[in-house]
C-alpha cells in the first residue's frame, strides 16, 4: 500500500515542465520571420542608391509584378481567411444574421483609406494657392514643370504607402497569431515555411512602392522594419493565447481581418494597378509580371495547403 502511494505522489520533472506543442518550430519563427522579410525588403534600397525615377519603365514593370502579388494575396489569401475566420467566430457564438456583416466589415476598411486619403487630398488643394496668383509667386516655373502624375513627398504616393504598409504590418500580425495559435510542431512549421516565402515576395514587393510613391530611403527602412516585426509580434501573442482562444477573441480578430482586407482591397485596385494599367507603353509585359505576381502567391499558397 505504501509503494503505490509514493508511486502516486513522485514528483518528475521532465513532466511537470512539459513544453507545449510545436514551441521549438515557433520560437526559430520569431527570428526567420524577422530577418527573411526584413533582407527581401532592403534589397530594392541596395539596388537603388537613390529614389528612382517614378515614370522609370523599369522600376514600373517590377511594381505590375507586386501588384500582382498583393491582388494574389487579398483574393487567395485575405478575403477567403477572414472570411472563413468570422463564419466560424459567429457560429461559436451561435450568431444568426440577416445583415451581411462580414461584407460590411469589409466596405468599413475600404472607406477607412478612402475617407483618409480623400480628406487628406482635400486639405492640401485647399492650402495651395488658386491658379490666377501661382504665376505671382517664386518658383512657379518649377511647379509647373512638376509632371502630373508624380508623387511628392508626403502627399498622395505618400499617403497610398502609409496606408498599405499599415495594412500589410495588420495582416503580418494576423498571420502571425494564426501560426502561434497551431498545435503540433508538422502544422506550425508547414506554415511557417509557406509565411517566410509569401512574406519575402510582400517586402519585397512593399518596398518597390514606397520607392516609387518617392519616399525616401531611411523612411523606407523604417516601414520595412515595422512590418518585418510584425509577424514576430502575432507569433508571440499566438502563442500565449494558444490555451485560451474563445469565440469573443477570433470575433475580434476576424473583425480585424476583415479592416486589413479592405484597406488592402482599395490600395491594390483604386492604386497600384490602376496606376500602372493606365500608363501608356509596356502593356503586354505588365500584364505578363502581374500574372507572374499572382501565380507566386498562388505557388507558396499550393505549397501551404
Amino acid at each position: 500500500m505504501d509503494t503505490g502511494t509514493g508511486a502516486s505522489l513522485a514528483w518528475s520533472p521532465g513532466a511537470a515542465s512539459q513544453p507545449p506543442p510545436g514551441l521549438a518550430v515557433k520560437l526559430g519563427s520569431l527570428v526567420l520571420l524577422l530577418l527573411l522579410p526584413l533582407a527581401c525588403g532592403l534589397a530594392p534600397l541596395w539596388c537603388f542608391r537613390q529614389p528612382p525615377d517614378p515614370r522609370s519603365p523599369v522600376l514600373s514593370l517590377v511594381s505590375c509584378f507586386s501588384g500582382g502579388v498583393f491582388m494574389g494575396t487579398f483574393l487567395l489569401d485575405l478575403l477567403p481567411d477572414y472570411l472563413g475566420s468570422i463564419a466560424a467566430a459567429l457560429e461559436g457564438l451561435r450568431v444568426t444574421l440577416q445583415f451581411p456583416l462580414p461584407e460590411f466589415i469589409l466596405a468599413m476598411g475600404f472607406f477607412l483609406v478612402l475617407v483618409l486619403e480623400q480628406a487628406t487630398l482635400a486639405q492640401r488643394e485647399l492650402a495651395e494657392p488658386p491658379e490666377e496668383s501661382r504665376a505671382l509667386l517664386p518658383g512657379a516655373s518649377i511647379q509647373a514643370a512638376a509632371p502630373v502624375g508624380s508623387a511628392a513627398p508626403g502627399g498622395r504616393g505618400a499617403l497610398r504607402a502609409g496606408a498599405l504598409a499599415l495594412a500589410l504590418a495588420l495582416h503580418a500580425v494576423l498571420e502571425g497569431l494564426a501560426l502561434g495559435l497551431r498545435e503540433g510542431e508538422a502544422a506550425a512549421l508547414r506554415v511557417l515555411l509557406a509565411l517566410l516565402l509569401h512574406k519575402g515576395a510582400v517586402a519585397f514587393g512593399l518596398s518597390l512602392e514606397l520607392l516609387r510613391s518617392r519616399l525616401r530611403p531611411p523612411a523606407v527602412a523604417s516601414c520595412l522594419a515595422l512590418l518585418a516585426l510584425m509577424s514576430p509580434l502575432g507569433v508571440g501573442v499566438g502563442t500565449a493565447l494558444a490555451a485560451g482562444a474563445g469565440p469573443r477573441q477570433r470575433l475580434c480578430r476576424a473583425v480585424l481581418e476583415g479592416l486589413a482586407a479592405g484597406t488592402f482591397l482599395f490600395v491594390t485596385f483604386l492604386e497600384i494597378l490602376p496606376q500602372e494599367l493606365g500608363a501608356p507603353g509596356n502593356r503586354i509585359p505588365k500584364v505578363i509580371l502581374i500574372l507572374a505576381g499572382f501565380a507566386l502567391v498562388s505557388a507558396v499558397l499550393f505549397v501551404k495547403g
